[in-house]
């Protein structure tokens, strides 16, 4: 496991829980797989405890730390994925350890900022409720900022195809002597601020990238002899793209909480899987409403072809036991559906 000091790929555990990979790749599943975003983050009061260790981007920059607070919901939820802990704007060095410490149990999703998001807040120097200064780079810049995004583009399809490579399993697959691993991973691209584009400044600024990412990651792999992974791609507040998103190359299209289930199966057709898309704030609910709202969702999505999640991250304050309940009825009421069908 270890070489030079280093974590290596290689003699990973066997995948016990293929559901939410399954389910990615559009096979049937036994019921409907379920991760929340922002899955480890500070509602969990172990979480807070680790993180006051040292401040975040130090946190960021250590394996072990990333591997602990990666693993800490897994302890808690029968969840069907794992997300690596970090943040859009910094680069994980956590993935091989975590693969390793995950024992097998579910698979590890890796994933990145889009270009638009980050050149956003590279403009702003922080977030920002209008976006203004870098809305007004496309305005005033747009050559300008089709070469940054260019760039981000660059950068993004190595970063995601180097998660891949941390995570790829050491083996020969018979017959062509390819260094391959069964999909224990996936990779998601979060075009967290898409809601403060257009369409027409979307189509120009964001979905060329957007595909772009998907093709190159995918060449890139296949050329590098790597395993082939599912992608998905969350553009928040982008419903008007819903078309576009299932178009653009990706396995599975995550969903925020404004679009009604029904509208996107029938906007995106049968060949896609969706993902989402509970509001967050449903989760203050009680126990026995979010039960009612999980099964409400998944007879609007259907329990094939769909992954089910937030339409955006855990809020902080929220209560972790609302997190159990909600993570239990998407499994309880999903065989109930699948019996049924």
């Amino acid at each position: 496991m270890e070489k030079n000091g280093s974590i290596v790929p290689a003699e990973f555990p066997e995948l016990k829980n293929e559901t939410f990979l399954r389910a990615a790749q559009g096979e049937q599943t036994e019921y409907t797989p379920v991760w929340c975003m922002r899955q480890a983050g500070r509602y969990l009061p172990e979480f807070r405890e680790t993180r006051a260790a040292q401040d975040f981007f130090a946190t960021c920059r250590s394996p072990e730390m990333c591997c602990e607070l990666t693993l800490q919901p897994l302890w808690r939820f029968p969840l069907d994925a794992a997300i690596i802990f970090s943040d859009i704007l910094v680069v994980p060095q956590a993935i091989t350890l975590t693969r390793h410490k995950l024992e097998g149990k579910v698979p590890l999703i890796g994933f990145s900022g889009a270009p638009w998001t980050l050149m956003s807040y590279m403009i702003e120097g922080g977030g920002s409720n209008t976006m203004a200064k870098a809305k007004a780079w496309l305005y005033r810049h747009p050559e300008a900022s089709h070469r940054l995004l260019t760039l981000l583009t660059d950068v993004i399809v190595d970063y995601l195809v180097g998660q891949v490579a941390a995570g790829a399993q050491g083996g020969t697959e018979e017959g062509r002597g390819l260094k391959v691993a069964p999909m224990l991973q996936a990779l998601q691209l979060f075009e967290s601020h898409a809601g403060h584009l257009g369409p027409e400044q979307f189509a120009e600024f964001a979905l060329p990238s957007i595909r772009s990412i998907a093709k190159r990651v995918k060449n890139k792999l296949l050329e590098d002899a790597l395993p082939a992974v599912p992608m998905i791609i969350f553009a928040k507040d982008a419903h008007y793209a819903l078309e576009d998103l299932a178009q653009s190359g990706y396995e599975v299209v995550g969903l925020d909480w404004t679009i009604c289930p029904q509208d996107a199966r029938q906007r995106t057709g049968k060949d896609i899987t969706l993902q989402g898309n509970l509001d967050p704030c449903a989760l203050y609910a009680p126990k026995e409403k979010i039960g009612e709202l999980v099964k409400k969702m998944l007879e609007g999505f259907g329990s094939q072809r769909y992954i089910a999640n937030l339409g955006h991250g855990l809020y902080p304050d929220i209560c972790p036991e609302h997190v159990g309940a909600f993570v239990d009825a998407v499994h309880i009421h999903s065989r109930h559906l699948n019996k049924c069908s």
